[in-house]
């Protein structure tokens, strides 16, 4: 049997770099369950100012296997994406490939697949002008929304916003909520609101508008992906875009609950295991044109609870995939993305063999 060589990537420094081993850092796991596949597996520390080394380092791999977020600590991925689209075109397999995280992994998902069952009364703005027109009416008669900008991350550029009622001709007025770590509402003109996210249509090109969920209090569904299978889930009460209490943002009742991990076969969540498995995700690959092949070796949809239907069964509503950089992961997820990479590998060296 070919023995195969994996590079894990994540963001880092030159010190990071130069300690890196298999064994100390968040993703040993998958290092240990790669090399029980006997793939060999090496830690591919990246920062721009690194990426001669790690260019030159994926010109020996057989296949690279990525954790960068798109935004962190005011830097994209818009060198590291170019990177990896020039390695994968001449050389590696890639996963998650930049082109299917722009597919997946931003907001605009959310419209082109709000048709689906997991869909909701989702807008998209391309032009501030656009925004300016569209929004407030919605406000004004559809209750609270949810704006996103497309690319982000950690609640980044994520707002429930909400109509204040104001006397005939005075200027509108709303109040705003981060979905950011550490937010608090903020009243202001929706005037200057709207130019507080003129940005969003620069990088990420758009942004996307969606109705509150009403039980959101009630928590927020992983459902973890390993390809087109479920790998497990996470649930957590979670507090963003919830007014912290009167006690302050210190308060033990402000904090966002533990994310309890699942594996699939989690009994709670079979449904949705059913309907991602046999629905969703293959509808969703045919919207967006995406093959089995070519679906992330890791990613996640993040559900809230919709309103109960007519048997009383809960709905689920789509609120992020999030594919750039997925971790933490349930216990049964690394052995899932090790076995998934190898048959990838396996995939690939039989089609160029053709």
């Amino acid at each position: 049997m070919k023995s195969y060589k994996v590079a894990i990537v994540w963001r880092g420094d030159h010190a990071i770099r130069a300690a890196a081993t298999p064994r100390n850092n968040r993703y040993n796991r998958i290092f240990a369950e790669l090399k029980s596949l006997g793939i060999e597996a090496e830690p591919a520390v990246y920062a721009e100012e690194l990426e001669g080394a790690l260019r030159a380092q994926l010109e020996k791999v057989d296949g690279v296997l990525v954790w960068v977020n798109p935004l962190e600590d005011g830097r994209t991925r818009e060198n590291l994406d170019s990177l990896l689209r020039n390695a994968a075109a001449t050389g590696p397999w890639v996963s998650a490939h930049p082109d299917v995280i722009l597919k997946m992994g931003d907001k605009e998902v959310l419209h082109r697949t709000r048709h689906l069952g997991w869909g909701a009364d989702t807008r998209l703005y391309r032009t501030a002008n656009e925004f300016r027109d569209l929004s407030p009416t919605l406000l004004r008669s559809g209750g609270p929304r949810v704006l996103k900008q497309n690319r982000g991350n950690a609640g980044q550029g994520v707002w429930k916003v909400e109509w204040n009622e104001q006397p005939v001709g005075a200027d509108p007025v709303v109040t705003v909520l981060e979905a950011r770590r550490g937010s608090v509402p903020e009243t202001l003109p929706l005037e200057a609101f709207m130019t507080r996210c003129e940005s969003y249509f620069g990088w990420g090109g758009c942004i996307i508008d969606q109705p509150f969920q009403e039980r959101l209090p009630d928590g927020m569904i992983r459902c973890y992906m390993s390809g087109d299978e479920v790998a497990g889930f996470g649930h957590q009460k979670i507090k963003a875009l919830i007014p912290p209490p009167p006690e302050g943002l210190d308060a033990p009742a402000a904090q966002p609950g533990p994310r309890i991990m699942h594996g699939p076969d989690a009994a709670p969540f079979q449904r949705l295991r059913t309907k991602m498995e046999t629905e969703w995700t293959p509808q969703m690959m045919q919207v967006l044109g995406i093959e089995p092949s070519s679906l992330p070796i890791i990613w996640d949809a993040d559900f809230l609870y919709g309103p109960c239907n007519a048997a009383g069964e809960d709905t689920y509503v789509l609120c992020e995939i999030n594919v750039s950089s997925v971790f933490a992961i349930p216990d049964e997820a690394p052995a899932a993305i090790a076995c998934r990479t190898l048959e990838r590998l396996r995939e690939r060296d039989t089609a160029a063999a053709m």
